[in-house]
This record gives C-alpha cells, structure tokens and sequence, in this order.
C-alpha cells in the first residue's frame, strides 16, 4: 500500500464535549486511496458523530474505486488501458472531474497536468533509486504527457487518451476532490461542522466546538517536525505541496516528487506552496501548478482568483505572502 508524504499541515485544535452545549467532536483516522484520511465531525452525540464518519469513509471508498489509477478495475484504470486503442465510457462525475482537469492545464500553460501519471516509472520515491534516469528515459516519457491528447466526449460521456502508454492519475488533485464532496454532503445533512483531511488535502466548515475558528498549524519545511505558524481556518480549504517531506538525493542534490510536466525533472526553486480557498480540489490544483511555475507566475496566476490565497516558502528559505494572509501574526518561531 502506497502512503504519500504529501502532508504537511498538521491540525492545531482542541476538541471539547461542553457543560450547556449539546455538541461533541469524534475524529477517526483510517488509509483510503492510498493515503492517510482524518475525519473529525461535530454532531449532537458521540453516536450521530461515528454515524456520518461512517458516511465520509463510504464515500471517499466509492471515490476511490472509480478514479485510483492503481486499481485495475477502476475507470480511470480502463481508460489508461485502452489509450491509443479506444475510448471509454465513464460516470458523469469522473468525466466532469477530468474536464476541470483540462481547464486547469490550460490556465496553467501545462504546468498542472493529469497526464504526468507516465513520468511514475520514471522517478521512484520509495528507496529503490540509486542514479538518475537517463535522459533518453525521461524524454521519451514526456512524449506521453499531454494534456491535449485527452479526448472528452461529453455526449458519450467518454474519455479517449490519443496516445499508447499514456496515462492519467489524479493523486492528491482526487483527494481533495473527496475532502470536498464530503464536506458539502455533512452540510447536506445538516452537520454543523467538521474537517475532513485527505493527506494534507484539507476542507473544513463550522467552528470547533467551544465557538473558536479551527486552526492550522503551517509545518517549517527547514526544521523537520516543527511549526512556522499557527493560523486561524477562516476558509474552509488548505492544501499544502511541498518538496521537503517526499523526495530522493542523488549525487549530493535533492530532487522532489513535484515533476515538471514540460521537462519531465522535478521543480525547483520553491520548497513549499499553501494554498487557502473555497475548495481543497482547486486548491490542490493550484498548489501543485505553482511549485512548477515559480513565485512570480504563481502570485499571477492566483490574481485571477480573489478567493483563494497563499503562503510559498523558496528554496532560500525565504516566505512569501499574497494579499490578505498576516503569517507574521501567528508566528510560533522567531
């Protein structure tokens, strides 16, 4: 079972059962697409809040089994298998999914793109690679990413990959789509507040029990283990890409997980992204496309969304703010 280091936001919150109050919190941790999720659910008792945790699970499992591209018998896996060979008809939901994808891409210039997925056998972060790839190697996979070569057929509800070998994964951009419906389907149903945390992935609503905002803790991507910032939650998305937790050294140099659609080699010249806004889906999108981008083009291209903010620490160790986040005020080391 795959576990990505993905995350690195780490919950800062007290949750308390009050005299007067009919609310109390319950959090259960549980693996699901290939990731560590918490579920933390605000409800009137103990049973209500194991309830509809419950009902997170079940629909980040059903999630799971249409887009995880390492499930053979998934769609999104279908769809990989026939590239170059045939389309294939999907649900409504994954081919929407794939479509905000695209749009993405396109906003991005490519520097967001599903279609990485081919780079995966190229760089392993698991332990077992020892030099690094051929350049032979790396080009000839970036031959098979491209966002262009996806073919989306709204009125057959199909999804064709025009190329053999190519191949589309949704990652982390998936669970913070999950952290998302869940979110919206507890405000469905009435649930007051809670968080769901898909590997970083992170979508919130409500307050903590006692009134007070949730809190994020913003990890030092320098000192392993600690705080930046403890900042109050006042959205209800965070997403955090970093290449501090995840990655491999070779020949003395540091090489991250977040790879270059474009080039195929992993970004460089920020160390993290955090991205905070309406939706963990977007959010991840955005935090993903900027480590690729750089800082100047990321602050561009989040100009375009006055909704969302963000945090970018360089490779430097210097952090940069956009409009609207006061990381000095909340500040936990000097």
């Amino acid at each position: 079972m795959r576990l990505p280091l993905r995350a690195s936001l780490l919950m800062v919150c007290t949750l308390l059962s009050l005299a007067g109050t009919a609310q109390v919190a319950r959090t259960r941790m549980v693996v699901l697409m290939g990731a560590r999720f918490d579920f933390t659910i605000v409800a009137a008792d103990s049973l209500s809040a194991e309830r509809y945790i419950d009902t997170c699970i079940a629909e980040v499992s059903r999630i799971e089994f249409l887009i995880s591209d390492w499930k053979p018998a998934s769609q999104v896996s279908q769809v990989n298998q026939q590239a170059g060979i045939a389309p294939v008809k999907v649900d409504r939901e994954v081919l929407e999914l794939t479509e905000r994808a695209i749009r993405i891409s396109e906003q991005t210039g490519g520097a967001f793109d599903i279609s990485f997925a081919a780079m995966e056998k190229i760089w392993k972060y698991d332990g077992s690679m020892t030099q690094m790839p051929t350049e032979e190697a790396v080009m000839k996979a970036v031959s098979k990413v491209g966002y262009r070569n996806i073919v989306v057929d709204r009125e057959r509800s199909t999804i064709f990959l025009k190329l053999p070998g190519m191949k589309i994964g949704f990652g982390a951009l998936g669970e913070g789509y999950a952290t998302d419906r869940c979110r919206d389907m507890m405000i469905s149903r009435g649930i007051k507040a809670g968080i769901v945390n898909g590997s970083g992935d992170m979508s919130t609503w409500g307050r903590q029990p006692d009134g007070s905002h949730w809190t994020v803790g913003i990890s030092d991507p320098f000192e392993r283990g600690d705080l930046y910032a403890v900042l109050p939650l006042r959205t209800s998305a965070v997403v955090t890409s970093g290449s501090y937790e995840k990655y491999i050294e070779l020949n003395g140099k540091r090489y991250s997980h977040i790879i270059n659609p474009a080039t195929g080699y992993p970004a460089t010249g920020l160390m993290s992204v955090t991205v905070f806004g309406p939706s963990a889906e977007l959010a991840n999108a955005f935090s993903t496309s900027i480590m690729v981008m750089g800082k100047e083009a990321g602050f561009k291209l989040l100009r375009q969304y006055p909704d969302y903010r963000c945090i970018m620490v360089s490779d430097d160790k210097k952090f940069y703010t956009s409009r609207g986040v006061h990381l000095k005020r909340y500040r936990v080391k000097t």
